[in-house]
Parts: C-alpha cells; structure tokens; sequence
C-alpha cells in the first residue's frame, strides 16, 4: 500500500511569558498581513485566522461573519471574533460571495484555537477572481511577517 505524500508544515516557535508557543504555519496555504490564511480550490475559497492571531488573542468566545450569499471586496470585513483578551474584525483576503459559514462555531468557537485549519474554518467564498492572489504571502513570507 502506497502511503500519501504529506507537504510539509513550517513551525516558528516563540517565547511568550516565559512558555514555548509552536505556531502551525501550513506551506500549501496562503496568508494575510491582517492574519487570515485561505485555501483555494478551484472557484471556492476556504477562510479562517491563522494559529497566530488565534494564540495573539487567547481563548475565541465568539466567531461572527456576514450573512450568506453576501458579497464583498478584497479587504472588506467579513466578521469579527472576539476572545477573552480582545476582538478582532476578520478582512477578506480576496473578493467574493460568502457562501457558507461555519455553524460549529455556534456552539464551539474555540475550535478556532484547537485547530484554526480544520474544525476552525470560519467561512467559504466563491471567488470572483480565483487566479488574484498577488496580494497574499506564501507560508515563508508569512513567517517573516510574525517574526521568523
């Protein structure tokens, strides 16, 4: 049996009061300067905040985002989260109609701090431009921006 071929994960570690924080910075993933990452896959878009404004912001108490169906420009804010610490708005990384939100975080918003690729996804678009992406950091620059 053949095993998949798994990409692999950039980790920066950083000191923070005196603990060790590992922040999960994906390679296949694109990113924000305002600390989104975005999946793309064909048309569609998945959107959520990356592990570190999730650990920036500590324990996520609430996710909102605009109503489906709700169309928006590059930039425009798309929710907010809001945490023990602070609240955040959310930027949308590429023009595009919200097509569905992830209603787990009803109920489980911390999801965003377990696991911020997977269970924490917060919204997906289609896109209005799927190859516009110009604008977003590869995981490597995006390492370099938070401080690696």
């Amino acid at each position: 049996m053949k095993m998949p071929t798994l990409k692999p994960i950039s980790f920066l570690v950083v000191l923070k009061d005196f603990k060790i924080f590992f922040m999960n910075i994906p390679q296949q993933l694109l990113y924000t300067s305002e600390h989104e990452w975005i999946r793309i896959e064909g048309q569609q878009a998945t959107i959520g905040i990356t592990d570190f404004a999730q650990s920036e912001l500590g324990d996520i108490v609430y996710v909102e985002a605009k109503a489906k169906g709700k169309s928006l420009a590059m930039n425009d804010i798309f929710g907010n989260v809001e945490a023990a610490k602070a609240a955040s708005d959310l930027f949308m990384p590429v023009t595009g109609t919200i097509i569905e939100f992830n209603e787990d975080l009803n109920s489980n918003p911390d999801n965003v701090n377990k696991d911020p690729y997977g269970a924490g996804w917060i919204i997906k678009v289609n896109m209005d431009e799927p190859n516009n992406t110009q604008q977003l950091l590869s995981a490597d620059a995006y390492l370099k921006l938070i401080g690696n």
